[in-house]
């Protein structure tokens, strides 16, 4: 059974509460609320000092925090942000980035804990249809909750805390219609920092793997660094590409953004994969600037996948020796950033799923 973690966990289940009025017993914990009123559970780090014009390396980071989820439901949308001591909002440069990872169930790809959600400054708030689709959580289940932040701002916070807002669905609704979770494949599987030393020139790095249960992907999008070229998931057996993007480069060269491929309609629901067949990851650089670029390169796709009716969301393996090394990995127990950290940006999972977006895939 996985271990309970560097943290004692502080449980608060106080529907009507706000985050702001927990007891001063709490003061100093991480905590999650459930606030029925306003169908939100709250997740808080624990508080911290936030010194002005402080970058994230040279602060004391809130420590990893493992909690439990104090009611059986879905989670549809979510914000991340930073509030001072009395719950009020503060800047949101001040976060580096935010990762929340579930222990007690594996990735699709690897038996690795599975990936929840990651953001950074630049995320905003990100939503599901609320009627179609729900993250499910189980009341006793797991996660692990971590942050970086950082104060570039002249102005200094104290006992300011990192918070994760998520819209949640009782489990009693009728919706949503489709339970579905998210999914990662990145290029530096299995394990460890995603980012990899870019050569100069052309290059390009892929990773294949299968899913451990069928289903279908009904979302999906990439992340890449700068001079990244394209990003491409396909299905190695068949030889049909699922989904491939460029990135919009944005001001002085720097990518601004990579596509989001919405893989479901009124006449269909998503792409369908399955343990028989192997997929890939692939990206592609060019590199100009004639000399290597430490951590300059990265690739990663990952997205929303519903399970086949009837198909359970597989269970973590703590034993696996994988899942152990991943484990240390992002609970701070060895070096390296953690696994989610996008370089300083976070990948927001196609979520932000709203009329204007359009799909950028092969898949017909």
């Amino acid at each position: 059974m996985i271990n309970r973690m560097l943290l004692t966990l502080v449980l608060v289940v106080a529907a009507g509460d706000s985050p702001a009025t927990t007891s001063s017993a709490d003061a100093n914990s991480a905590r999650i609320l459930l606030d029925a009123r306003a169908g939100t559970l709250v997740l808080d780090l624990a508080p911290m000092d936030l010194p002005a014009n402080t970058p994230h390396h040279a602060l004391a980071q809130p420590p990893v925090a493992t909690l439990e989820i104090p009611a059986s439901g879905s989670i549809y949308a979510f914000r991340v942000q930073v509030v001072d001591s009395a719950g009020r909002p503060l800047p949101d440069e001040l976060i580096h980035h935010f990762n929340l990872i579930d222990p007690d169930h594996r990735e699709l790809f690897l038996p690795i804990s599975r990936r929840l959600l990651a953001a950074g400054h630049e995320t905003g708030a990100v939503h599901l249809p609320r009627l179609l689709f729900g993250l499910p959580l189980k009341q006793g289940e797991h996660v692990v909750a971590s942050a970086m932040v950082e104060n570039l701002t002249p102005a200094e916070y104290r006992g300011a805390r990192v918070r994760l807002v998520m819209s949640f669905t009782p489990a009693r609704r009728p919706w949503p219609l489709f339970s579905a979770s998210p999914w990662q494949m990145d290029v530096a599987f299995p394990v460890g920092d995603k980012s990899f030393t870019l050569p100069p020139g052309p290059s390009s790095r892929s990773y294949e793997g299968s899913p451990i249960v069928p289903g279908k992907i009904v979302g999906l999008g990439g992340h890449m660094h700068d001079y990244g070229r394209l990003i491409e998931f396909a299905d190695v057996t068949t030889g049909e590409v699922i989904y491939r993007a460029a990135p919009v480069a944005g001001s002085g060269g720097h990518i601004a953004s990579i596509p989001i491929a919405l893989l479901y309609g009124w006449t269909r629901l998503g792409v369908h994969i399955v343990p028989e067949h192997r997929y890939r990851i692939a990206v592609s650089y060019d590199n100009p600037t004639g000399a290597p670029i430490p951590d300059g390169g990265m690739g990663v796709v990952g997205g929303l996948f519903v399970p086949d009716r009837g198909v359970a969301w597989p269970a973590a393996e703590p034993g696996d020796s994988l899942y152990q090394k991943d484990y240390r990995h992002y609970m701070r127990l060895e070096g390296g950033h953690d696994m989610m950290e996008m370089g300083g940006q976070a990948m927001s999972m196609p979520m932000k799923m709203s009329a204007h977006e359009h799909p950028s895939h092969a898949h017909h």
